[in-house]
Formats: structure tokens, sequence, C-alpha cells
């Protein structure tokens, strides 16, 4: 399940423009409602996993998600400004792959956010698909 669905019932996408990647974002109830730090539907385009993604879910749980890190904690690592959480996939994968591509697809990165639908997508179903672990393109734009 996920918290803010417009495309999908659960996180999942192929990273194409028409069917993007489920993405977390950090959110706060700080005034009594859930407010997500980037707007559910918003569209995101990552270079280095050459996936589009989607705002549709929040990352931080508890009565005060803005104090964990999905809503503070992009400050830490140097010029991030957002923190944002990708899912990757990797069902039937072992677990030590999976951890090992998290951590090949963590950091900070370029993220273009309301994307034309004009960039590089590398094929498969999420980040994790078929064995592979699409990540480490670098953080160069470019177009198809």
């Amino acid at each position: 399940m996920i918290s803010h669905p417009v495309l999908h019932k659960a996180a999942g996408g192929t990273g194409t423009y028409a069917d993007p990647v489920t993405i977390a974002v950090g959110h706060s109830r700080k005034t009594g409602q859930d407010v997500l730090d980037i707007p559910p539907g918003t569209r995101i385009y990552l270079p280095d996993v050459r996936r589009y993604f989607i705002v549709e879910d929040t990352c931080g749980d508890g009565p005060t998600p803005e104090e964990g890190p999905c809503h503070t904690g992009a400050g830490k690592y140097g010029d991030a400004t957002l923190w944002i959480d990708m899912w990757i996939g990797g069902k039937g994968e072992s677990q030590s792959f999976v951890r090992k591509c998290a951590r090949k697809a963590t950091g900070v990165t370029t993220a273009i956010f309301n994307p034309e639908d004009h960039y590089p997508v590398a094929s498969g179903h999420g980040v994790i698909h078929d064995g592979n672990c699409d990540a480490g393109y670098g953080n160069t734009v470019e177009s198809r």
C-alpha cells in the first residue's frame, strides 16, 4: 500500500514517463494534516538510474515524521536539499544483491522536477530487474 496513490495502488512502475516508478517523500503532521514535502503526482526524472518517478508515498512515520530523516535528513549530505526514497524493486533477488543496489542508487544525485518526456529510460521493471541493478549512469542529463 502507498499513502497517496496517483497511478499505482502499490509501489511499482517501469520508469517510463507514462508509467513512472513510485517515490516516497518526507511529510509533516504539524498542522494536524498529512502534508507531503512535494505534492502527490509530481514527476521526477533521476538520470543516475534513468527512470521517471512519481510522488505517491511518504517516508517517515509516527506522530512526528517531520522530525525524522525523510523530512530533515537531506542537509546532512552536503549539497542535498531534499530527501526522496525511490522504490527499486528486487522481488526474487537476494537480500545482499538488493542492499548492494540500494547503496549504489543512494546518495546525492541530480533530480529533474516536472520533466519533459524525452529523457532516456533503461529497460526493465523497476531499478532492480532480471538480475540487474540500473544505477550508476551518472548525473549528466541526456535527451533521447
